[in-house]
């Protein structure tokens, strides 16, 4: 997929009305979905449905590995950008052994304020940032990775 320099400064635009994390999240998710919009224009993702269920079969059906996957380009694409102010990305996550479902992953990034001993110390906090659970273009549901864990977001 190839984005162009309009669409990738437009994204960092809406991602630069961020005041704090929590407003950089609720503006990731949008773009997220925004970036897998241009990506149908390109591919046939554009027939994907949230889950695996709504689109089996269908030409351009994606399963959590490859959101989790492309969402983390994305993810890291912004990065390298310099769109993301209160983020960085990490490695995807799972949840299950069985039954497994991927996300991908970021965390806060420590407030300037904070001293060494603190930030060593405290774990930031990590948020899934799911794709799988939304039809293409829709924004991505964001949530305490923690809460992913337990299975929260849509239809809990």
């Amino acid at each position: 997929m190839k984005f162009s320099s309009q669409q990738l400064n437009s994204v960092a635009q809406i991602l630069a009305a961020a005041h704090n994390a929590a407003e950089e999240r609720t503006l990731l998710a949008q773009v997220i979905g925004v970036l897998y919009a241009w990506a149908g224009e390109q591919t046939p993702i554009h027939a994907d449905h949230g889950g695996n269920f709504a689109d089996a079969g269908v030409q351009g059906a994606m399963d959590c590995i490859d959101h989790s996957t492309t969402t983390t380009r994305f993810l890291r694409l912004l990065e390298q950008r310099d769109a993301l102010h209160f983020h960085h990305v990490i490695a995807a996550t799972r949840r299950g052994w069985i039954f497994q479902h991927f996300t991908a992953t970021i965390e806060e990034m420590p407030l300037a304020a904070m001293n060494a001993t603190s930030v060593a110390t405290t774990q930031r906090p990590r948020f899934a940032v799911d794709s799988w659970y939304v039809d293409n273009g829709k924004p991505a549901i964001v949530l305490p990775l923690a809460e992913w864990f337990n299975y929260g977001g849509p239809g809990a």
